[in-house]
């Protein structure tokens, strides 16, 4: 799709489908249920991630592994032979880790493939049984009690036996100290009685082991317990390389593995093993000359050299004098890439010295219904009228001694930050090439105060202020606020949205000049790196394409941008190597699933990685169409739609309306590789099964379309989601064969809240709603979020209750389910249950339903996995909304 025929039409349909940019989907004869749609093995593998090239570019390396496989294991691709080297697994990795952890990682494995088995048969039994076919429900619980009984009874066994040997050593030792007593007083010894024959007997075979007498009740009470006691935790599998580091020159690296660190060398088979401690050690840099290493453990940076025993700590802690006031403990450590200098940056521990720093925030309670009583759990929730506890911070600017050096005398910070009741944020400190620089960013939201420092390599100087925007600043750019420098030093680029845009600026060190180096009118924050010249910028763009992120060539003296990439594909996870001639991204679209591309001037695309299974073409059946149009205000919605096999546009078909509406910083709904849960995949199901049409829309209330989208729900959230929803409908009625009466609204999250509002303030819109843990009152959400996102806060008191939905819920006219995991901590499972309370005081029980996973979190996955979620939603659209033709 060219650019131009993107922009043609400001209203109405554009239709991009993304069919006709792959071969046509044979024709499926595979079942199409939900059952496989959400089978419990996700047909979706993992992407690649952390890519990076050596400094020759020759090597590409990048964790990731195959369908199915837990961890992420690290991989080397030689760019000139083709050839891919797998350096961690399991096997390989038994060099470094002990036999039984790696056996335990190992039944886990099959304890998690057992799991998944058997839950995709429960699923599509009792789909089975739901048809009315004969299917035995409870072949899975028996089949699990008879192996509960059989253990059970194996360790009866083993009790009984340990029983009987105790009580047979206890016989002897009795027998020992009577012999004893006898000779020492001169007496006959006594006669040993006879050992009891249970104790020397082997077990015959009619003495089989039996399971301890219970009734089937209390068998059932057992195996939950087992259940509980083995069920799967994240650190039960096993779980890759964490992390990794290239060195300054060489073609070798570093990573490591559950806290070790080992070495790996281009034309080694293998990866030997380099330091072997039981600290959790994380590889930092190579030293400049490639003969040594830079390693931390939790806060203490070390150095040390490969032919060497000689351990060296560079970040020795700070030492104050009793009286002083702050007592600043370093936090992190960032080194120059010479190795020459290194910035601290330190924080004063809140309270009294030697006892544990007060917490901010509170904690609120959330519920557990898993045993005979209901208990209770507390997490951490910091909300809009907490007063916050930020420790003071302080940044030192250290010299690093030499190699072998003597360490060298503590100096005074040169910036510092009194925390207190503040939201104080402060970017990673960034070093020039040579070491003669560095860089950082601060954020101060009360004063809404956004300053880029600039600093020099003096232990002394205080940095200086070379960038500063006061309240005209959007809340999203403070995620991508990462200054950087060019290689030649002479230019300190960082991200900016002083035109409503996230878009590279470019200070020059020696003028202080600062410039834009793109035109307004898309998003460009995801810088990659310089060409080795300093005169090109690589990013991640959405130029052409709102809904795909290309890589481009920047050219910083013109502002020309050149596509590296092919549409549509989004780019993600991406890396360029240090020449410029080579970038490694996750890169696909609907029709062709992402997976790491190499992509090199002049030369089609290398496709390393397979990561999905292929059984999921038998599934691919449709594919959307993507269109957008105008709201009243003349901004420009993207959207797509699947339309249902035999679509005519005289149809009058019940539709599906899918939004969220809120800031998700590097993400929204209409991406060209985005295969979401409910918005794509249910639409699809729908679409196909039961011939709806099903619309996916992306609001202004978005991340990636700009700063007038991001900021829509400040002081005002919903409302501008509802007036775009209000402008789509009409657009559907007439285009899309959609009957304007049969149209439900479903959303997750904000998009829960966002339905919600949607149904309560315009009732008439929507024939009903899907509503998923929504926030219903922001003066009880995480205040990182609300603070930026919702308005402004009072924190002394919940001013943030203005935009409550309590008081709008008796606005109610149309049916409305309400889905919620009681233990949810990030939407707390109490806003649903208010916002519950308040529609049955207003009369509304007979339109509402509630849906509620006991176990269940943000996204559910408790009781209620996927599969069982959207059949909740296949019934109640199919209840509300109709068949496709009346």
């Amino acid at each position: 799709m060219s650019p131009a025929l993107f922009r043609q039409a400001c209203c109405g349909l554009l239709a991009l489908s993304l069919a006709a940019l792959a071969l046509p989907t044979p024709a499926q004869t595979a079942p199409f249920s939900l059952e496989q749609l959400y089978r419990a093995q996700p047909f979706r593998g993992q992407a690649a991630r952390e890519a990076a090239f050596s400094h020759s570019g020759r090597y590409l390396a990048y964790l990731w592994n195959p369908l199915g496989e837990p961890g992420s294991d690290l991989y080397v691709h030689d760019i000139r032979s083709g050839q891919t080297q797998r350096l961690s697994s399991p096997a390989l990795m038994a060099a470094v880790d002990s036999p039984e952890e790696l056996q335990r990682f190992a039944r886990k494995r099959e304890q998690r493939d057992r799991e998944w088995a058997e839950r995709q048969a429960r699923e599509e039994a009792q789909a089975a049984y739901l048809r009315g076919e004969a299917v035995d429900l409870a072949q899975w619980e028996r089949r699990a009690l008879e192996t509960l009984k059989q253990e059970q009874a194996l360790k009866k066994q083993r009790d009984e036996a340990q029983k009987a040997a105790d009580k047979l050593e206890a016989e002897r030792e009795k027998q020992a100290m009577a012999e004893l007593a006898a000779r020492r007083a001169g007496k006959p010894l006594p006669t040993a009685p006879a050992p009891a024959a249970s104790a020397t007997a082997p077990a015959s075979a009619a003495s089989a082991p039996q399971p301890p007498q219970r009734e089937d009740w209390e068998w059932r009470d057992e195996l939950k317990k087992h259940q509980a006691k083995h069920r799967l935790k994240p650190t039960d599998l096993y779980p890759g390389v964490t992390q990794f580091v290239w060195a300054q020159k060489g073609d070798e690296l570093v990573f490591q593995y559950r806290g070790q660190l080992l070495r790996w060398r281009a034309g080694r088979p293998q990866a030997e093993a380099l330091l072997l401690t039981p600290r959790n050690l994380r590889v930092l840099a190579y030293t400049p000359d490639d003969q040594g290493l830079v390693f931390q453990d939790e806060t203490r940076v070390m150095r040390a050299r490969f032919d060497s025993l000689r351990v060296e700590m560079l970040n020795r802690e700070l030492v104050h004098p009793d009286e002083a006031e702050r007592k600043y403990r370093i936090e992190a450590t960032s080194l120059s890439e010479n190795g020459a200098w290194m910035a601290l940056v330190a924080r004063a521990p809140l309270g009294e010295e030697g006892k544990p720093p007060p917490k901010p925030g509170r904690q609120v309670e959330i519920m557990g219904y898993g045993e005979r009583f209901a208990s209770a759990r507390k997490v951490d929730r910091e909300v809009s009228d907490d007063k916050r506890l930020v420790a003071p911070m302080a940044l030192y600017i250290r010299k690093l001694p030499p190699p072998g050096g003597a360490p060298l005398p503590q100096t005074e910070p040169v910036f510092s930050h009194p925390g207190g009741d503040v939201w104080f944020e402060l970017s990673p400190v960034a070093w020039s090439r040579d070491g003669r620089h560095y860089s950082f960013a601060t954020w101060e939201r009360e004063k809404e105060l956004l300053r880029v420092y600039l600093g020099r390599a003096d232990e002394q100087a205080r940095p200086e202020v070379v960038i500063e925007r006061r309240g005209d600043v959007g809340h999203e750019l403070v995620n991508v606020l990462r200054p950087r420098f060019s290689p030649d030093g002479k230019t300190l680029v960082t991200v900016l949205d002083d035109h409503g845009w996230r878009q590279p600026y470019a200070l020059d060190l020696a003028s202080r000049q600062l410039r834009p180096l793109l035109k307004p009118g898309f998003e460009a924050h995801r810088l990659l790196g310089f060409s080795p010249d300093s005169r090109q910028l690589y990013l991640l763009a959405n130029a052409d394409d709102a809904a795909a992120m290309n890589a481009y060539r920047l050219n910083l003296a013109d502002g020309s941008l050149q596509a590296l990439g092919q549409a549509p594909d989004y780019h993600r996870n991406a890396a360029v190597s240090f020449d410029g001639q080579s970038l490694a991204a996750v890169a696909g679209h609907w029709a062709q699933r992402p997976e790491l591309k190499l992509l090199r001037p002049g030369q089609p695309a290398r496709v390393l990685t397979q990561s999905h299974d292929p059984a999921w073409s038998a599934l691919d059946r449709l594919r959307p169409e993507r269109f957008h149009y105008s709201n009243r205000h003349g901004d420009r919605i993207a959207a797509y739609v699947f339309k249902p096999p035999g679509w005519q546009p005289s149809d009058r078909r019940p539709a599906v309306v899918y939004t969220y509406g809120g800031p998700l910083n590097d993400n929204n709904n209409v991406e060209t590789d985005d295969m979401h849960n409910s918005a794509y995949l249910f639409g699809l199901y729908m679409a196909q099964q039961h011939g709806y049409v099903m619309v996916t829309v992306d609001t202004r209330g978005h991340s990636n379309y700009g700063r007038r989208f991001a900021s829509a729900n400040w002081e005002a959230p919903g409302q501008a989601q509802s007036e775009d929803l209000a402008d789509l409908l009409p657009l559907l009625a007439e285009q899309f064969g959609v009957d304007r009466q049969r149209i439900g609204l479903h959303g997750w999250s904000f998009g829960g809240f966002q339905t919600q509002y949607t149904l309560y303030t315009q009732p008439e819109l929507f024939a009903a709603g899907i509503a998923g843990a929504g926030p219903t009152e922001w003066e009880n959400y995480n205040s990182w979020y609300s603070g930026r996102t919702i308005g402004k806060v009072d924190r002394s008191k919940p001013n943030l209750r203005k935009f409550s939905l309590l008081p709008l819920a008796p606005g109610l006219k149309r049916p409305l389910l309400l889905i919620h995991g009681m233990q949810d901590a990030n939407v707390l499972y109490q806003d649903t249950v208010n916002v519950y309370r308040a529609l049955l005081e207003s009369g509304k029980e007979a339109l509402v339903d509630l849906f509620l996973d006991p176990d269940g979190e943000h996204g559910l996955d408790g009781a209620i996995k996927p599969v069982g979620r959207h059949r909740k939603m296949e019934a109640f659209w199919l209840q509300k909304l109709g068949p496709a033709k009346k």
